[in-house]
């Protein structure tokens, strides 16, 4: 998307096939006017006094929404469905019973799937671990087609960008996951995601 020249300001700060992909992907699906600067971490751009004022952790992504800083990819996802994405209907009002739900599986897919991700991939003995998540998230998946809300949220974003991480280490087994399998599929398929994605 062009900048907006409006009185909101949005700049991103990523790096292609990273976490910020999520970051950039809700931004397209909320259809906002944003601003992209790239990260050259071979560089070590993000370690720059200038990043650094930005995100303290030194990793991309960075956010900045009318002059003030965020880092945390789960953060920034929350924060544009807090702010822009209940008018849009990706994100429940706070009086919504789905406003727990949203909460609930976002924070689990970073606090808890991710990692078990990442430990599967580099050891065999944790996979089973790993299959205990993903049948817990196609349990969920049974009687719904989306994560909550029963529409597409940016609880959908958080939850398959993490899956597809797995799906590239194979480690979705999706025979074993009938649920799961057809909805990351569509989550995936989505055309704003091939857009942020492809930067």
């Amino acid at each position: 998307m062009v900048p907006s020249h409006g009185a909101m300001s949005i700049t991103l700060y990523f790096t292609p096939r990273s976490s910020s992909t999520m970051v950039h992907w809700a931004l397209e699906e909320l259809g906002l006017p944003y601003e992209r600067h790239r990260i050259d971490l071979a560089a070590g751009e993000q370690k720059r006094p200038d990043f650094l004022a930005l995100n303290p952790n030194g990793k991309v992504p960075a956010l900045v929404v009318d002059g003030v800083a965020m880092f945390e990819s789960l953060a920034m996802l929350h924060y544009l469905g807090e702010r822009f994405g209940v008018a849009r209907n990706l994100w429940p009002e706070h009086a919504s019973p789905d406003y727990p739900v949203a909460l609930s599986w976002s924070v689990w897919s970073a606090v808890t799937l991710s990692p078990a991700i990442f430990r599967a991939a580099q050891e065999p003995e944790a996979r089973p671990e790993l299959g205990r998540l993903l049948a817990m998230l196609d349990a969920h998946l049974a009687d719904r087609p989306w994560a909550a809300a029963g529409r597409f949220t940016l609880v959908d974003i958080a939850l398959s960008s993490k899956l597809s991480v797995a799906q590239h280490f194979k480690l979705v087994d999706e025979a074993a996951y009938p649920n799961l399998a057809p909805w990351l599929a569509r989550c995936l398929e989505r055309p704003d995601r091939a857009t942020a994605v492809k930067e």
